[in-house]
């Protein structure tokens, strides 16, 4: 289907961002693909089966005006930017609170939380301005059942305060005709997570294609009535 716009993704480069990005070129959007310099080869690599749909840029998304200036350098045939997908794949662990580094909380914030707020501090201001936006925050399982981020609490609590960023941020937009919302996946079938857990059944997890596509359901117009949710997407994990 056609689209008007398009549409930010913040860590791109990971295995959620690619397949969501493939998800909505696929249903018509341009993209734009936003991660890590360090990361940038991959994002580039993504943009080659995107059909010209799709540009890559590097960004610290969490330092202030730094989505801004990577946004004036998106070509103008890609339209305004009508929604973001705000991916963070910042996850540190293994040990309990008691006993981690102090840099693991410092590392999570950053990757998780003050990438969503820089993030939707940038993208807001022009969607309200244009009545018209649409962004999905990315969160975890683990804002609901924080139990089960025992020895990984700093990612927990980031998740959670992501969440509630999103949905205080939903309260404040929506009379602009602007949507907020957020998804809560459990364990993503990923070749990472794969690697890391080879004794569990990765069936019961969720796939990208799935995720993906409930990220492009919530973007898309078809959610225009949905607003300030924060969705369980739990597989049979």
């Amino acid at each position: 289907m056609a689209t008007d716009g398009c549409i930010v993704i913040t860590g791109a480069a990971g295995s959620l961002g690619a397949a969501v990005a493939r998800r909505l070129v696929r249903d018509g959007w341009a993209v734009v693909l936003i991660d890590a310099p360090a990361h940038l080869e991959r994002g580039r690599k993504l943009t080659g089966e995107l059909a010209g749909r799709a540009i890559a840029l590097p960004a610290d998304v969490a330092r202030e005006g730094a989505l801004d200036e990577v946004l004036a350098q998106v070509p103008s045939a890609f339209g305004p930017v009508a929604g973001a997908a705000l991916i963070a794949g910042g996850w540190q662990g293994g040990k309990a609170l008691y006993e981690e580094e102090p840099a693991t909380w410092s590392a999570m914030t950053h990757a998780n939380l003050e990438t969503a707020h820089a993030s939707l501090r940038a993208l807001l201001p022009g969607m309200v301005t244009r009545k018209r936006g649409s962004v999905v925050v990315v969160g975890s399982r683990a804002v609901e059942r924080p139990w089960t981020s025992a020895k990984a609490s700093a990612y927990g609590a980031t998740k959670a305060a992501v969440v509630a960023l999103a949905q205080a941020a939903a309260a404040e937009v929506l009379e602009h005709g602007v949507r907020i919302n957020a998804i809560l996946p459990s364990t993503l079938d990923t070749p990472a997570n794969r690697s890391a857990m080879p004794a569990a059944d990765p069936t019961k997890w969720v796939s990208l294609d799935s995720c993906a596509g409930v990220v492009a359901f919530l973007l898309s117009d078809d959610a225009r009535d949905v607003n300030g949710v924060a969705l369980p997407v739990y597989g049979r994990a």
